[in-house]
């Protein structure tokens, strides 16, 4: 993955996540419950976190050059489409299983995260 696909993907999951929070807020607040939109908006903040996650990595790629930073922008990426796809599905459709998906999503986070900070250790000035 290169710089330019780690930022087209942040922003446009940036975009995403920005207009599922106004969904959520000025559509789907008279239709869902109080407990399905916050998991509406749980996802749309996790999305948005880790579209950050995903520009910040894609700026950092001509810096450190590392295979570590390419494997941790994949990883966050997967983690936005399981972890925040999950709980958008859950909120609209009330289909509990697809709570037990969400979890794996968050492991691909904490793994970006890690290979993020490990490609940063082993980065020589």
């Amino acid at each position: 993955m290169q710089e330019r696909h780690l930022i087209a993907a942040g922003a446009i999951n940036m975009f995403i996540a920005v207009a599922a929070g106004a969904f959520g807020a000025h559509a789907l607040k008279p239709i869902l419950s109080q407990e399905m939109l916050a998991i509406w908006h749980t996802a749309a903040n996790y999305q948005m976190a880790h579209a950050l996650g995903l520009l910040v990595m894609g700026l950092l790629m001509p810096r450190f050059n590392s295979i570590w930073l390419k494997r941790a922008g994949i990883s966050m990426l997967v983690g936005i489409l399981i972890f925040s796809g999950s709980l958008y599905a859950l909120a609209l459709s009330g289909v509990r299983i697809l709570g037990a998906i969400t979890p794996i999503g968050g492991l691909a986070f904490l793994l970006a995260w890690a290979m993020l900070a490990w490609a940063a250790c082993r980065h020589e000035s």
